[in-house]
């Protein structure tokens, strides 16, 4: 076989292929569409309406032409001519309608397309997160979906109009004169020709287009949220040559889309004036001969220019059905992506809420490929009780807390919390045991108050307000303007590192939960809103089953245990008194290394 017959071959599959994904791609569609399903029926309704009406005109001026201007008949050709502006009202009207009609009906499909986009995006586990840019994220949840907007407001059933239109000028060209029919239909296979090479290039182009779209936002989202770090390492001009490579990509894509519609879009004219110039050759030539009429003539002039425009139409149609189609693939497959946290099949739901926790031989890595960051994990926290993690960056103690939250699922082992195995918990039943407050405290564009109850109205102004002077917040709210309705900036920059994490407590507070969670929740307070905070602590977590991460002593001295990682492993279990007497101990080596300027040396 030669290569020739072989590039064929695959461009035919390449072909079918791409018609498979775009007929699946438009029937998944359609589900947004659905609930607007007679709607659509009568949009198609008034867009075959104007598809009939349009090409009623060039039939009208040759019956009045030949049937009452050739004969002089003024009553006659009033007549038709009232008949003709009536019609192109009613067109008019249609169309007015039925422009409304589908842009109300793309805008309510584009409405329920987002929320399921951003409902997914909220479901998937956090893994998804890691390996996917926030940036490409915001683009499938923006701009991909607005790339949608034309083919769901006017896109398919206009394509049908268009085509009900080619098919009823072809009818009436038809029925007035077959030979001059042939003649104007004669470039159609040069059209045809044209058009599957324009069509089977731009696709690819439009997907490298949505790509690079895709690249642009995950970098400026990036550098735009580090811009601290760029400025204060002067990292600009470095910045500014990676962005204009990237924003060259973005160019070049995009003008190789123009290169084929500037192609294109030319060679539909020149076949259209290739078309005119044959009609007028052949039917001037048949109309002085007596075989045709001047009426019919003029009117294949003027069908021949109606012939093309839905021809351009379509050309224009197809361009946003492309980027429509590029940008649905990917706005599906994060629709699709698999959660790989998944919810049981037969919940079990705890007889009572204690906070009773236990690691049983618990492995774990993030990736298949890579080393275990947890390794064989055994301890117990029983309800009430206090336990700190403490160890060396690496050492495994977030991991512990992703894992209890089930952020991510062990790789082997069993984690449970009253007696229950927490995969066979709903995950909302899970993370309604929790408290949760992390050394990277995150505020939303909000009030005070929206930000602490995070919009649950079982939540009263009263308790928030006691749950803020616990924790030495209502301080400051207070002298907020507006107080607990004066609103921050979007991630809380309009408040204090310390203001923000205080939030952050009280936010947990509120809540009321069984376990709380600080993950080196006191490291962006000052030393006298610690020893405030460590006070109120002390009060909250009574009663309470806490775990604490934290490398400061000060929080974690009194608590009722303290595991000791190291390399995914628990090295050491004990109380603070226990462990820092240990003279060869990792705890005691970390107390002396860290703490020792900060707390009296224990006594033996």
């Amino acid at each position: 076989m030669t290569s020739t017959a072989s590039d064929k071959r695959s461009d035919k599959k390449q072909t079918a292929a791409g018609k498979a994904v775009d007929t699946y791609l438009i029937r998944r569609l359609y589900f947004f569409l659905a609930p607007y399903k007679w709607h659509l029926l009568l949009a198609l309704l008034l867009t075959l309406s104007v598809a009939f009406l349009g090409p009623l005109r060039p039939y009208l001026t040759q019956i009045a032409v030949d049937d009452y201007i050739a004969k002089g008949d003024a009553v006659g050709l009033g007549r038709i001519m009232l008949l003709f502006l009536g019609i192109l009202l009613l067109e008019t009207m249609v169309l007015i309608g039925n422009t409304y009609l589908m842009r109300w009906i793309g805008q309510g499909a584009l409405y329920r397309l987002r929320n399921a986009v951003f409902e997914k995006i909220q479901s998937l586990h956090v893994q998804f997160f890691d390996k996917n840019p926030i940036g490409r994220l915001i683009t499938r949840s923006t701009s991909d979906i607005e790339a949608l907007n034309e083919l769901l407001s006017t896109g398919v059933v206009n394509i049908i109009g268009d085509l009900f239109r080619i098919i009823f000028i072809i009818g009436f060209m038809l029925s007035m004169s077959w030979e001059l029919s042939l003649v104007s239909l004669s470039v159609l296979p040069i059209l045809v020709y044209a058009t599957f090479w324009f069509k089977a290039r731009v696709r690819v182009a439009f997907l490298n287009v949505r790509d690079q779209i895709a690249r642009l936002h995950s970098f400026v989202q990036e550098h735009i949220g580090g811009m601290s770090i760029v400025q204060l390492y002067g990292r600009e001009t470095k910045e500014k040559e990676k962005f204009e490579e990237i924003n060259k990509d973005h160019t070049n894509a995009h003008i190789k889309t123009i290169f084929y519609f500037a192609l294109f879009w030319p060679a539909v004219e020149v076949i259209a004036s290739l078309a005119m110039a044959l009609v007028i050759w052949y039917g001037s030539a048949q109309a002085l001969a007596g075989q045709v009429t001047f009426g019919v003539l003029l009117a294949f002039i003027q069908y021949v220019r109606q012939f093309f425009v839905p021809i351009r139409d379509l050309s224009e149609k197809f361009n946003t059905l492309q980027s429509a189609l590029a940008s649905s693939e990917r706005i599906f497959g994060v629709l699709d992506t698999k959660d790989e946290i998944p919810e049981p099949e037969h919940p079990g739901v705890p007889a009572r809420k204690e906070g009773h926790i236990r690691f049983e031989n618990v492995s774990f890595r993030y990736n298949a490929d890579e080393e275990e960051v947890l390794k064989e994990t055994d301890f117990e926290v029983k309800p009430g009780e206090i336990v700190a993690i403490v160890g060396a960056t690496g050492a495994g103690k977030t991991t512990i807390i992703n894992l209890l939250l089930r952020f991510y699922d062990v790789t082997a082992g069993r984690i449970s919390i009253d007696g229950i195995d927490i995969r066979d918990m709903n995950q909302s039943t899970l993370r309604s045991y929790f408290g949760l407050v992390l050394q990277d405290n995150l505020l939303f564009a909000g009030t005070v108050m929206d930000n602490i109850t995070l919009g649950n109205s079982n939540i009263s102004r009263e308790r928030v307000v006691h749950a803020s002077k616990l924790m030495q917040a209502d301080r400051f709210i207070s002298k907020l303007p507006g107080g607990y309705m004066h609103r921050i900036a979007e991630r809380g920059t309009s408040l204090s590192m310390g203001q923000r994490q205080l939030i952050c407590f009280v936010r947990a507070l509120v809540y009321d939960p069984t376990i709380l969670i600080l993950d080196e929740a006191t490291s962006n307070v000052d030393s006298d809103t610690e020893y405030l905070v460590s006070k109120a602590l002390d009060t909250i977590m009574k009663g309470r089953t806490s775990v604490v991460i934290a490398h400061r002593i000060s929080t974690i001295q009194h608590a009722d245990k303290i595991l000791v990682m190291h390399k995914g492993r628990i090295r050491e279990t004990g109380t603070h008194r226990e462990l820092v007497t240990r003279t060869d101990g990792i705890y005691r080596r970390l107390y002396e290394l860290q703490y020792r300027d900060q707390i009296k040396p224990v006594s033996r």
